[in-house]
């Protein structure tokens, strides 16, 4: 099982790969990110770069000249005449402090640029965020969120350092390579030039080929690095469910595969950079042993001074630094296109459900609803609602009902316009809901789910969500209305006290209390109860109900429910089975038609009767056997 998982993450990895590499190529990537580093509507920004870009000049200059002072230093003292020692030391002190004022130019320069690329970062990273929110529900349900929150991790660690290299790194190394050619050229004549021409292509074509082959087995890794990340969150995330299935073994060998392919791929990467240091480490000592050996010659010869010597293997030294880092940047460049790429494919991922060109906010008075011939499915060959009608009149309040998998909570989704249904259509107060923009219409909807999810955060926090700019005392009023304030007044730290992941730390009551509160502080006009009081026991879900009818007093509501005794009362109660309405009408009307709704009915009361029956000595007697 675990081989074919494995197996399965390889073709996917090479599909992501092809991918990948077809973004980077062309730069495609960087015209798509020059926007952020050169914002038009900064002006600061742009000031530091030129800034920056001065200090780059400086300590180039100065890089350039210091071999210059080196080489006189040493000629100046093998000089067969009484050296001139002050002017030896001179120089040897102007060599240490232009050494140290390249480092002080490069820390300015930092200093100035840092605000450019966090500002780049963090102006991405927004968009990036704001792009996965207006992502339909379906992008979401289909990708895992580790895998989501790692590409963006992953993007976002290779913009500051990839920019750094392009900037700080690439530019000034091509520009000092013209220069350190002219020089040579003056000094030694075109042997060396064309020698340093020569090694520093072949370095550079060396580096670019295993790099490129490197580049693979990385993407491959982090396609792998992904994969057990994802896995890693979601069984965290299903924790209670691994337990109640004493799957901890499975787990582990779900997560463990997809670790050890990791691992298997990040040696073959380290391995493939041993040999790209060892290939480089033999150009760059046989340029440099040539060269020296070249420069002894011509000594030999009178044609150079010692100095020479040291001005030619100084000025290759500086050369071959930034070249030795050669592998290194291209790699971390590459592999930030990669990542990049990435990001921008999310930012690329077509919005299923878009608002109209100048889309209108809902307006909003006494509002109905009404299901036009509905047509939907979340696949094109499974569909759920076939031509599904039906009205739900103005502060009227309806009921939906039926067998699982019958398409009450596609309802929902569709009237919070999550999807766009194939054919027909959903009006709210005779507005078509795909006119209007998105979040005017989910203003004005209230809803209930069934399985509340809670942030990570306070419980005052999670209420006082439901209404932006709540005070505390709207959260306790709502916290009041929902039967919720005994059970916080209890807690030692109150309103402050935290849920957990998902709200793990509630049950499974509180936290539909909790849900409940923060729908009523929202105080919306159409309030839609999905399952509401399934996790409440039965007192609790009285006074709940108790609840939910004063607030649906004068809102237009609509219920899903499967306890049938929840929506007894409700002015229509309607039917659904496969997805077509099958049954409407009072609760009264549908038991005398003794159709799907007297059957639900009936069956639901003989559970319940059957429940009151049971004995509790059982129970008691297990107890005392134990």
């Amino acid at each position: 099982m675990a081989g074919n998982t494995t197996a399965g993450a390889g073709t996917q990895a090479a599909q992501s790969i092809q991918g990948a590499a077809a973004d980077a190529a062309g730069w495609n990537t960087v015209r798509r990110f020059l926007p952020y580093l050169w914002p038009r509507n900064r002006p600061d920004l742009r000031g530091r770069i030129a800034g920056a870009s001065v200090f780059v000049v400086l300590a180039k200059i100065v890089v350039l000249a210091l071999p210059f002072a080196y080489a006189r230093a040493v000629d100046t003292m093998a000089e067969t005449s009484d050296p001139a020692v002050w002017l030896a030391i001179g120089l040897v002190v102007a060599y240490a402090g232009g050494r140290f004022a390249t480092v002080v130019f490069d820390n300015v320069r930092n200093i100035i640029f840092e605000r450019v690329g966090q500002d780049a970062v963090r102006q991405l990273t927004e968009d990036v965020f704001e792009r996965l929110h207006a992502l339909s529900l379906r992008f979401h349900l289909a990708r895992r969120t580790g895998e989501v929150t790692k590409v963006v991790e992953r993007g976002t660690k290779s913009i500051n350092s990839m920019v750094y290299f392009l900037l700080f790194n690439i530019m000034p190394t091509a520009v000092e390579l013209l220069i350190v050619a002219g020089i040579f050229y003056v000094k030694f004549g075109w042997e060396i030039v064309c020698a340093t021409a020569v090694t520093v292509v072949l370095y550079i074509w060396l580096t670019r080929t295993i790099t490129e082959w490197r580049t693979k087995l990385r993407a491959e890794m982090n396609q792998l690095d992904g994969l057990a990340m994802s896995r890693a969150v979601d069984s965290l995330l299903n924790y209670e469910t691994v337990k109640y299935f004493g799957a901890e073994g499975r787990e582990q060998e779900r997560y463990g595969s997809a670790a050890r392919a990791y691992a298997d791929a990040a040696i073959k990467s380290e391995n493939s950079l041993g040999v790209l240091n060892i290939a480089q480490a033999a150009i760059m000592n046989l340029m440099m042993a040539g060269a020296m050996a070249f420069t002894v010659w011509g000594w030999s010869q009178g044609r150079f001074t010692v100095g020479d010597l040291v001005l030619i293997n100084t000025y290759l030294m500086q050369l071959f630094r930034p070249l030795d880092m050669l592998g290194w940047v291209y790699r971390t460049i590459r592999q930030g296109l990669i990542d990049m790429a990435q990001m921008f494919r999310l930012i690329d991922t077509p919005v299923e459900v878009r608002d109209a060109p100048g889309a209108p906010a809902l307006l909003v008075r006494r509002p109905s609803i009404v299901f036009d011939n509905v047509v939907f499915g979340y696949d094109r060959d499974r569909e759920i609602l076939h031509g599904l009608s039906f009205e739900v009149p103005p502060g009227g309040n309806v009921a939906i009902v039926g067998p699982s998998g019958a398409g009450k909570s596609t309802i929902a989704r569709l009237l919070f316009r999550f999807y766009d249904p194939w054919d027909g259509q959903i009006l709210i107060e005779g507005q078509d809901i795909r006119t209007v923009s998105q979040n005017s219409l989910r203003r004005q909807i209230g809803i209930v789910p069934q399985d509340s999810v809670l942030f990570n955060d306070t419980i005052g926090y999670n209420i006082a969500y439901g209404r932006e700019g709540a005070t505390q005392d709207d959260v306790i009023a709502a916290a009041r209305d929902a039967a919720i304030l005994p059970f916080i007044e209890r807690l030692p730290q109150g309103l402050d006290t935290e849920v957990g992941e998902r709200g793990l730390k509630l049950s499974g009551g509180e936290k539909q209390r909790v849900a409940i509160a923060r729908t009523l502080l929202k105080n919306p006009p159409i309030l839609l109860l999905d399952e509401a009081t399934s996790a409440l026991d039965t007192r609790t879900e009285q006074d709940i109900i108790g609840t939910l009818r004063r607030m649906a007093q004068h809102r237009t509501t609509i219920a899903v429910a499967h306890r049938l005794s929840t929506i007894a009362d409700s002015d229509m109660i309607l039917v659904l089975e496969e997805g077509r309405l099958i049954e409407q009408g009072s609760h009264p009307d549908l038991l005398r038609r003794d159709g799907l709704y007297a059957d639900m009915w009936n069956r639901q009361l003989a559970e319940r009767e059957h429940a009151l029956e049971e004995p509790p000595v059982e129970l008691e007697a297990a107890e005392i056997h134990t």
